[in-house]
């Protein structure tokens, strides 16, 4: 295995025992809630199940994106062992913590001669950034050295997809993701935006559907025409949601039916607490690999 060490932010939203077998160093972002900031730690000093619950419950959370500091003390032990980095970062369409991580980058060459980091913007987010994880760790193990990696990762990225819903808007609405008028309306007609992240690595409302049964059909219906293969795709997927486990389930069966080769069993996380302050409850989203993310 080549000698480099792959890292990533708090918001691959994937769970502590992934990372921790992995061994996988990841940096947090922070959450303001009702006045106390918290490190977005996988649930550790906020379990989700609260945190979801305080934002039905009327709070706002806000976000706070990992500074150069932070960066940098992700980085240094690493370098201090002689070893390399390859870091993914939250998609730059969603947040500007690629900058920080650039700056440290270049504070960390310079007192680590010889040393490289390699900052790599994900293009995603939530778990699909956690496959984009997943997959860097993969192509190591398969022998690819740190600049192979790192060029995988870059022509490949905006083949994995990513499709959203949400059965409450609150949050979208708060946000400017979705307008106040069609926020109202569609919380009114129980409509169910399905939206996705484009090539830019930002998220964009696509088609709306009334009701929860029809928004789901059309995700998996997304599955089938984007995967790799159609319904014969063998890759991983992954499903992350935000305190609505039965609906997750009930997508994640689905798909185990139409796509019988998958690699293993849909993966269902929970949407940390930084990208749940932006979704709030109710979001179920999907990661597959399938054709290039083009718009």
């Amino acid at each position: 295995m080549s000698e480099y060490q792959i890292t990533c932010c708090s918001t691959a939203d994937m769970p502590a025992q992934y990372f921790e077998e992995k061994k996988i160093p990841f940096v947090c972002f922070n959450f303001l809630m009702d006045g106390v900031q918290y490190p977005d730690d996988l649930g550790k000093s906020m379990p989700f199940k609260e945190f979801y619950k305080k934002i039905a419950d009327g709070a706002e959370p806000t976000t706070a994106q990992v500074n150069t500091q932070q960066y940098m003390e992700l980085f240094e032990p690493i370098l201090q062992k002689g070893l390399d980095i390859l870091h993914l970062t939250l998609s730059s369409g969603i947040s500007g913590s690629i900058n920080s991580a650039n700056i440290a980058k270049v504070q960390m060459e310079e007192k680590y001669p010889g040393r490289k980091v390699r900052i790599i913007d994900s293009l995603s987010a939530s778990s699909g950034y956690g496959m984009l994880v997943d997959m860097a760790l993969t192509k190591q193990q398969e022998g690819l050295s740190l600049e192979e990696n790192a060029s995988w990762l870059e022509e490949n990225r905006n083949k994995l997809h990513h499709w959203f819903f949400s059965t409450d808007l609150t949050s979208f609405i708060r946000g400017g993701r979705i307008s106040k008028v069609s926020g109202f309306v569609g919380q009114a007609l129980n409509i169910c935006p399905l939206m996705n992240v484009n090539s830019e690595g930002k998220l964009i409302p696509r088609s709306k559907y009334r009701g929860k049964k029809q928004v789901i059909r059309e995700m998996v219906k997304r599955m089938e025409e984007h995967a790799k293969g159609g319904t014969a795709y063998s890759g991983k997927c992954f499903i992350s949601c935000s305190a609505c486990e039965e609906d997750a389930r009930k997508v994640a069966d689905m798909i185990e039916e139409k796509f019988p080769n998958l690699d293993g069993k849909v993966l269902i996380n929970s949407i940390g607490t930084v990208i749940g302050a932006h979704t709030g409850p109710g979001t179920v989203a999907l990661f597959f690999w399938g054709d290039e993310r083009t718009i």
